[in-house]
């Protein structure tokens, strides 16, 4: 899948927040087709950085939810500020 297909947007909550300052993990509504693989590759072309893990759930709404936790060498505070989301 192409990178812009697979991630929809990110996500910016108070929980969200915290994640990114105390975890190192973004938080995006991705594609329902998307496995954690390609969530992984979008990721790292898209923003330039390292994956060390993803997470997906399909939320009550039915939208496909991604935690992605970036490798310590990168800061997610980074790329969230990149991002305009914080």
């Amino acid at each position: 899948m192409d990178p812009y297909d697979v991630i929809l947007y990110p996500v910016m909550t108070e929980s969200a927040s915290l994640m990114v300052e105390r975890e190192n993990k973004l938080v995006f509504i991705v594609n329902l087709k998307a496995t954690k693989h390609d969530v992984r590759r979008a990721v790292e072309t898209l923003y330039d950085v390292k994956v060390e893990k993803v997470n997906v759930l399909i939320t009550p709404k039915g939208q496909k939810k991604a935690f992605v936790k970036l490798h310590p060498d990168y800061k997610a505070v980074d790329v969230a500020i990149k991002l305009g989301i914080l």
